[in-house]
């Protein structure tokens, strides 16, 4: 484990929040938004209404500005991210989760709680710079985030299809060639 648990399903929901801008759009209905929730389960306060949709919808731009930006760019996202909330950090444990930081009161819109999420998270990259973990999908169709929590940092694309894609491709170009 490159970072602590806590850090990696925020870094985790936070791609994958930016990744459903990607065509298709698999962020466009409630039923979208239930299994983002399914699969990552926030605690606190949740909605499930429109509103909590469209809001979500309109921070990923801003996560993704955040987590694909330099080291001292991703400072200033990061701060400017703590500035806009009001924190209220704590202690605490839930569900299967050990002891980590919860930095927003629960009652805060979810949004607003993953943004700060995520800005906790990016410390931790900041702090042990490795921002390189996070990248554009190597193939050339695809403007998805890679996020790499590899131990050897190999990770190159956002998902199986795209370095399935890319492997076919690189096969048939060997083929052609011999």
């Amino acid at each position: 484990m490159i970072f602590t648990s806590d850090t990696e399903e925020a870094l985790r929901a936070a791609v994958s929040l930016v990744n459903s801008a990607e065509e298709p759009d698999t962020l466009a209905t409630t039923d979208d938004f239930a299994a983002f929730l399914d699969e990552y389960p926030y605690t606190g306060r949740i909605d499930r209404d429109d509103a909590e949709l469209q809001g979500l919808r309109a921070l990923r731009p801003r996560l993704r500005d955040m987590l694909l930006a330099p080291r001292d760019e991703m400072v200033e996202h990061v701060n400017a991210a703590l500035a806009d909330a009001t924190l209220t950090p704590r202690l605490t444990r839930h569900d299967a989760a050990d002891w980590h930081l919860h930095a927003v009161a629960d009652d805060h819109p979810l949004p607003e709680r993953i943004l700060v999420e995520t800005a906790m998270a990016l410390i931790d990259v900041i702090r042990a710079d490795e921002g390189r973990r996070l990248a554009v999908c190597e193939d050339a169709d695809c403007r998805a985030i890679a996020l790499d929590l590899s131990r050897n940092r190999s990770k190159r694309y956002c998902s199986t299809t795209c370095a399935n894609r890319n492997a076919v491709a690189a096969y048939r170009a060997r083929q052609a060639q011999g």
